[in-house]
């Protein structure tokens, strides 16, 4: 795996929820989510219900967006999203959180996978938190050269 894809990975496993994009006919259209799990190959499941908006908006355009955020890091990701009926792969993935919006729990016939296919990303890294970002804050203005983040980018 490609440093910067092991990289994306990595920050992706500190931040559980996203704000999935879909583009869609009725144009974009941005949610919540919680990200159940992530794949060495930046593959990245959620669940969902399948009777949605989200949903009927990734019938008709698999295309998506997704960012997350950490205190001091950034990620977005591009790709195609996918409804995946695998009831097998949905009781490994449930957790209590997805009963707030599917109260049948995994047996619940609205219950469904969300798989999203990372085709290119990009992140931002700011090791070391606040101060770190202080000092590449202040570098910045002392010396004019650009901000220090670590960044990265993807593609498939």
């Amino acid at each position: 795996m490609a440093d910067d894809t092991k990289k994306l990975v990595d920050l992706l496993e500190d931040m559980p929820i996203g704000m999935l994009t879909t583009f869609g006919p009725e144009g974009p259209r941005s949610i919540p989510m919680a990200r159940q799990e992530v794949e060495p190959t930046a593959e990245l499941w959620f669940i969902t219900v399948k009777d949605s908006a989200h949903s009927r908006a990734i019938a008709a355009e698999p295309r998506v967006s997704l960012t997350f955020t950490a205190r001091d890091s950034w990620v977005a990701v591009y790709g195609r999203a996918t409804l995946v009926d695998d009831r097998e792969k949905l009781a490994e993935l449930w957790t209590t959180f997805a009963e707030a919006w599917l109260p049948g729990g995994v047996d619940d016939p609205n219950a469904v996978l969300l798989r999203v296919d990372v085709e290119s990303g990009e992140y931002w890294d700011t090791p070391g938190g606040k101060v770190a970002s202080l000092l590449s804050f202040v570098k910045t203005k002392l010396t004019g050269d650009t901000y220090d983040a670590d960044h990265g980018t993807v593609s498939g």
